[in-house]
């Protein structure tokens, strides 16, 4: 199993509850062909650079998930069959790079707390 990211565009949706509808029979497929979804995360209704198939916007939402290499393109197959997939993209995590970030992420976390306890120090010697 590999971890892939997967950015989904659904147009037509105007509520959240019928987004939910949607996203919920496009996992379905990823569960279909052996999968496992491990997050989601919607990222709002964004316009196209230009219209595409005479629509102007749509709704994005990304995909983390777990998948065999072999289904991949099982699964891009089928959602050119669901309708209410507009677009679907599916890129392969890169592991050396999210560990990199996880780094840097702690590394930046770190830096701020001695900086937020260096000047919490200096408060508090200026009010002695």
């Amino acid at each position: 199993m590999k971890k892939y990211d997967a950015l989904y565009i659904f147009v037509g949706v105007s509520k959240d509850d019928a987004l939910e509808a949607y996203l919920e029979k496009a996992l379905a497929e990823v569960a279909r062909v052996g999968g496992n979804v491990l997050a989601t995360e919607s990222l709002g209704k964004r316009s196209f650079a230009r219209p595409m198939k005479k629509r102007e916007n749509g709704v994005y939402v990304k995909v983390r998930m777990e998948l065999d290499p072999l289904k991949v393109d099982e699964l891009v197959n089928r959602y050119h069959l669901v309708e209410e997939v507009f677009r679907v993209q599916l890129l392969a995590v890169d592991e050396r790079r999210e560990v990199k970030i996880a780094q840097e992420r702690a590394a930046r976390a770190e830096r701020q707390a001695r900086k937020d306890a260096a000047a919490a120090d200096a408060a508090q010697a200026d009010q002695q």
